[in-house]
């Protein structure tokens, strides 16, 4: 979805963009019992892996919703084809609970030439699903 324009004012608007993703959680656990350090190192940060492993128990579910939270991320930032390593999109656990979303690398330099200013995160999992909802805003005055 997309919103800009002018208006009568000829204020120009920010323009938004939503990714959303579903992960199953029993593929992930697949993938990580089958793969283990391979598959985690391939997607996940050194950070994102310790906090999912600090409860076995939960590492499943927060793999899966850090997974569909890099899917939704791409999604929203319109870097699907673009070859971005799913590294350089970190999910960051805040102390008040939230995740906040961290670029790096090529991530990085293709939001900010596109001109993409801000993105927030929302996280959840239930039974055997997590989801990921990525919210993203260009900044007005950018010029493509």
């Amino acid at each position: 979805m997309s919103n800009s324009g002018g208006g009568k004012s000829g204020v120009q608007l920010p323009r938004l963009a939503v990714g959303i993703d579903l992960a199953q959680i029993s593929q992930v656990a697949s993938s990580l019992d089958r793969l283990g350090d391979a598959y985690m190192t391939r997607i996940f940060t050194s950070d994102e892996i310790a906090y999912c492993s600090t409860s076995p128990a939960m590492a499943p579910s927060r793999f899966a919703a850090r997974f569909a939270a890099k899917e939704a991320t791409l999604k929203a930032l319109r870097l699907e084809d673009q070859g971005v390593d799913m590294r350089t999109i970190e999910v960051r656990q805040m102390p008040g609970g939230w995740s906040e979303i961290a670029l790096s690398g090529r991530a990085q330099e293709l939001a900010a030439a596109a001109g993409w200013s801000s993105w927030s995160v929302s996280l959840s999992h239930e039974g055997d699903y997590a989801t990921a909802v990525v919210t993203a805003v260009i900044d007005p005055t950018h010029n493509p």
